[in-house]
């Protein structure tokens, strides 16, 4: 049974080249989903910060592993949220183990605040290692009830 929904799935090799279509992508369901130009760029950060992971940390820039991206508008009539689930082919890691980037140790490293971006700029946000290998982020975005 195919998912409900308004749904782009894309798929491909770990490789940065994708980030543009990505970005563009999700900020075309932001605006369809109603959301203002300041929400739609702080999804947008969000998705790219979990794109940039998931083929650097996830697949370690493995150009045979593969990253996949669902951007869905729910439900599909009157949406009232944007879901983008990112899936990589990684070993995966423990959420919980990500250092905080706001501890004054972390807060001159340049890296380390992806997450903590997707979780500032998004409503909901999971991180879960799939049983059959590699993470899943899944991110919502709650939208304006339509007039």
């Amino acid at each position: 049974m195919p998912p409900a929904g308004n749904l782009i799935r894309l798929d491909f090799p770990s490789h940065l080249d994708m980030l543009d279509v990505i970005q563009a992508l999700t900020d075309h369901a932001g605006r369809i989903g109603g959301l203002d130009e300041e929400a739609t760029h702080w999804v947008g950060v969000a998705v790219r910060e979990s794109v940039i992971n998931a083929i650097k940390h996830g697949n370690s820039e493995d150009r045979t592993k593969r990253v996949t991206v669902e951007i869905r508008l729910e439900p599909r009539t009157q949406p009232s949220r944007l879901v983008v689930r990112v899936l990589d082919q990684g070993p995966g890691f423990d959420p919980d183990s990500v250092a905080d980037p706001l501890a004054p140790e972390n807060l001159l490293r340049s890296s380390g605040r992806g997450i903590f971006f997707m979780r500032s700029f998004m409503d909901d946000i999971t991180l879960q290692q799939m049983p059959e290998g590699g993470m899943e982020v899944r991110m919502v975005k709650k939208l304006d009830a339509p007039e």
